[in-house]
């Protein structure tokens, strides 16, 4: 499923729980998070946390930010059976 947040588009690949609200997401995505592949939501005490990860093939790649540790990232820095969501960005063509 494709949702479209602020002009930019973005696969959803996992909404665990129904993480994704769409109203929150348009203020809270901003243009910092234009240079990441992915982007990583999580909810704790009904506030949202963003953090953006990218594909080795970025050029603005460091490893902190490997897509590959976002399984990672949720079991360690994501609250316990929170809600999350994980968001590809969709390349314009």
């Amino acid at each position: 499923m494709k949702i479209k947040i602020n002009e930019i588009e973005y696969e959803i690949i996992e909404n665990n729980n129904d993480a994704i609200e769409i109203d929150v997401l348009e203020e809270k995505i901003t243009d910092y998070f234009d240079s990441y592949d992915y982007i990583v939501g999580d909810w704790a005490y009904g506030k949202i946390r963003l953090k953006g990860f990218n594909d080795k093939k970025n050029k603005n790649f460091k490893e902190i930010n490997n897509y590959k540790n976002i399984n990672t990232y949720i079991e360690r820095d994501c609250a316990f059976g929170c809600r999350y969501f994980i968001l590809k960005r969709i390349a314009k063509k």
